[in-house]
C-alpha cells in the first residue's frame, strides 16, 4: 500500500468506533466553507468542493470501504450536486466580485436579499416534488441493509433540501440559512442513527453557525444596497 492509499484508508479510533480521517477532514473543509459563505467570500466555494469530494468517498460505501459498512445514497449523491451547484456559485460570485472591483467598489461578492414570492414558491415546489420522487427512487435502490421507509424519506429530504440551500446561497437569498436549518433538523439524527458521528457532530455545531449566519446576512440585506437597487433608485 503506497502513501496515498494509507492516507485514504487512515482511521481514527474513538472508544469502539472507527472513523475515517477523510470524514473528519472533509467536514472540516465544509465548516470552513460555511464560514466563508457567511462572510460572502468567493473562496468558500472551492474549499467546499474539496470537502464534498472527500465526503462522497465516505458516504458511498459500496465503492469506497468505510467502517460503517453502510452506503447513504442520498448523502453521497448530494455531494455530487453540491459540487455542480458550487461551481455555479463560484462562477457567479467571482463575476460579481470582479464587476465590483472594476467599478472601484469594495463590496462583498454578493448582497443578501430575501427570495421573491415567485422564487420561494419555485424552490419550495421543487423541494416537495423532489422528496416525493426521490424517496421512491432511494427505496427502490435500497440502503444495503433492512431500512424502514422513513429512512428513505429522511434521506430524500436531506438530499433535495441541500440542493435548494446551496442554490439559494449562490443567489444570495437569506432563505438559504433557513433551508439549512430544515436540513439539519433531519440530517443530524439520521447521521447518528447511521454511525457517521463526525458528520453528525459537525452538523450539530453547524446549526449554531447557521443561526448566527442568518442574522449576519439579514443585517447586511437591510443595511447594504445592491447595484440593482441603486440603479432602480436612480431611475426613480
Amino acid at each position: 500500500m503506497n502513501v496515498l492509499e494509507r492516507l485514504f484508508e487512515a482511521q481514527l479510533t474513538i472508544g469502539s468506533q472507527q472513523i475515517l480521517w477523510r470524514e473528519v477532514v472533509g467536514n472540516a473543509f465544509g465548516f470552513a466553507s460555511a464560514i466563508g459563505g457567511m462572510r460572502r467570500r468567493v473562496w468558500a466555494w472551492p474549499v467546499g468542493i474539496v470537502g464534498n469530494a472527500l465526503l462522497f468517498t465516505v458516504f458511498f460505501g459500496v465503492a469506497f470501504s468505510n467502517p460503517q459498512h453502510t452506503t447513504l445514497y442520498g448523502q453521497a449523491g448530494r455531494q455530487v450536486f453540491f459540487i455542480i451547484t458550487s461551481i455555479y456559485g463560484w462562477l457567479l460570485w467571482r463575476r460579481v466580485r470582479r464587476a465590483n472591483r472594476a467599478d472601484g467598489t469594495d463590496r462583498p461578492a454578493i448582497t443578501p436579499r430575501w427570495a421573491t414570492p415567485r422564487e420561494r414558491l419555485a424552490y419550495l415546489g421543487f423541494w416537495v416534488a423532489g422528496v416525493v420522487v426521490l424517496q421512491w427512487g432511494f427505496a427502490a435502490i435500497g440502503a444495503g441493509f433492512p431500512a424502514p421507509r422513513w429512512y428513505f424519506w429522511c434521506d430524500a429530504w436531506i438530499f433535495v433540501g441541500s440542493i435548494v440551500a446551496t442554490y439559494a446561497m449562490a443567489r444570495g437569498w437569506n432563505d438559504f440559512w433557513l433551508a439549512w436549518i430544515a436540513v439539519d433538523v433531519v440530517g443530524v439524527p439520521l447521521l447518528v442513527h447511521s454511525g457517521f458521528y463526525p458528520s453528525a457532530v459537525l452538523y450539530a455545531v453547524y446549526g449554531g453557525l447557521v443561526l448566527y449566519g442568518f442574522f449576519v446576512w439579514l443585517k447586511a440585506s437591510r443595511e447594504e444596497i445592491s447595484p440593482e437597487r441603486e440603479l432602480a433608485g436612480a431611475r426613480a
